[in-house]
């Protein structure tokens, strides 16, 4: 197939530390398209002796540089430097992510370069309007809470939107004062890789550097590293524990945003062209590679034959291809080895005894690129595979309820927490249904709309801890009281004679 805008990338990527390209010492690791399958970088592995040179320079700029110190009002301008940046090599990053990802050119351009340079801004803003703490209930004292950065911060990223969820974590860590080492995963490094190096330019040395590899040895060497002070971690869930039991050994604290398996609930009550609208869109944006997916959904057994039969006519309908092509609704999967997984659910779901509807094939016709035909399963129950395992791409698992509380009980029957979605135009319903679900962000009559504001995390499996405005203030910072009294007090002199 021809590609519309063929994109370039860097022959050979590195780390970089202390605003310098660092040497790596481990193996090269070849970053592919994902829409041609063809090889467009090569990215050196940084070994355990790279990432002590990467948390050692942090480490030197938390400790001795202007940064930790910098005031609020300074710190918001850098901030805002950051802004501009991103915004000004927008177009460049959409690229280069759209190069390792396969995602659709357009919707990087649109949504997730602005998200990125919107997480400076909120920080910016926040940092701004910050308040502190006083209390003057005792008598004889003044009490003031004040908070510190915490140190170095070790930022993990995952694959499937690197620089919007990168962004977020540089944002809020360097908004309070700390500073980072931060790993891309070594399937995507390219844009990531690009935008820490962009901001060299107005942060101190030191405080942003970057290190690459496979979580293995990268991310197993920088976690277990007793100069790291904190990590945050998007990604899979059984890589979340790894990296909080090696964490947990030297008391690092973690803030973990891990798997889902998000019920998407139809009501009898919804809009259902809308409902119909936000169920393609919550399974096969990003690509369908995406924590936040409403992987599963919960139609009410009156309509569920309708609503089925129209979501497999309008899968059919999606146009598949070239993520450079404007007029492309899904691009590829990530990798290959990814691509066969998902494509296996559809013989495990066949196994159980539920039938595939749509997809679950290759899409050959587009060439040696790692493109799957959007899927569609109806499941036997929710104790099925397909109903129970994240398989993140575009594959759909459906489930009929009889009864609001029959849904939620199905919606919690999951390891998972992140997110759910309600469709119904009746409160009594949205109240009752969203009052049982438990997941840490429930959508209603809606797809996915992230308020930076408010705390953003899961129950159970899907993580550990929030983000978010006031959620980042507290895992970023150390709070430290100090009590004043107003005058002198009376002390009881030990040790003198009566």
């Amino acid at each position: 197939m021809n590609y519309k805008h063929p994109i370039t990338a860097p022959e050979r990527l590195g780390g970089l530390v202390a605003g310098a390209p660092s040497s790596g010492g481990g193996i090269d690791i070849p970053v592919w398209y994902p829409a041609t399958g063809a090889q467009v970088s090569t990215l050196t592995e940084d070994d355990a002796s790279a990432v002590d040179k990467a948390v050692n320079a942090a480490r030197r700029a938390f400790d001795g540089g202007p940064w930790p110190r910098l005031g609020v009002e300074a710190r918001m301008q850098v901030l805002r430097r950051c802004q501009a940046i991103i915004l000004a090599h927008a177009d460049e990053l959409a690229r280069l992510e759209c190069l390792n990802t396969g995602l659709l050119l357009r919707e990087l351009k649109a949504r997730h370069m602005v998200r990125a340079a919107y997480n400076f801004s909120f920080f910016a803003d926040y940092i701004g309007q910050a308040t502190g703490q006083r209390y003057d209930q005792a008598t004889d004292y003044v009490t003031t809470v004040a908070r510190d950065p915490v140190g170095v911060a070790a930022l993990i990223a995952p694959w499937n939107a690197p620089v919007a969820l990168a962004s977020m974590k540089i944002a809020a860590a360097l908004a309070f004062g700390n500073t980072c080492v931060v790993k891309p995963s070594e399937q995507t490094p390219l844009a990531v890789a690009r935008l820490v190096e962009l901001l060299q330019e107005t942060l101190p040395e030191g405080v942003l550097n970057l290190v690459n590899g496979r979580g293995t040895v990268t991310g197993a060497a920088l976690v277990a590293h007793k100069g790291v002070d904190l990590v945050s971690f998007t990604g899979g869930t059984e890589t979340g524990r790894a990296i909080m039991s090696a964490a947990g050994q030297n008391l690092v604290p973690c803030t973990m945003e891990l798997g889902g398996k998000s019920a998407n609930i139809i009501t009898e009550s919804a809009d259902l062209d809308r409902a119909l609208d936000g169920a393609l869109l919550g399974i096969f944006s990003n690509n369908g590679q995406q924590c936040l997916a409403g992987s599963r959904i919960l139609v009410h057994r009156s309509i569920m034959d309708e609503f089925m039969g129209r979501f497999v006519e309008r899968a059919e309908h999606l146009r598949v291809g070239d993520p450079t092509a404007d007029d492309t609704e899904l691009g590829p999967l990530a990798s290959a080895p990814h691509r066969d997984r998902v494509l296996g659910f559809a013989d495990i779901a066949r196994a159980d005894g539920g039938s595939v509807m749509t997809g679950a094939a290759r899409r050959e016709d587009l060439g040696r690129g790692y493109f799957v035909a959007p899927t569609a399963v109806r499941a036997c129950s929710n104790a099925d595979r397909v109903a129970q395992n994240e398989i993140f791409g575009p594959f759909a698992t459906f489930l009929p309820f009889d009864t609001n509380d029959e849904a939620v009980a199905i919606a919690n029957d999951t390891a998972f927490g992140l997110v759910a979605y309600v469709w119904s135009d009746d409160l009594p319903t949205v109240m009752q249904i969203t009052d049982g679900l438990r997941a840490g962000v429930l959508w209603v009559n809606t797809p996915m709309m992230r308020e930076l504001r408010a705390p953003f995390g899961g129950y159970g499996a899907s993580g550990v801890g929030r983000e978010g405005g006031a959620a980042c203030e507290n895992f970023y910072t150390e709070q430290k009281t100090i009590t004043i009294p107003r005058r002198p007090v009376p002390l009881r002199a030990l040790g003198q004679n009566n």
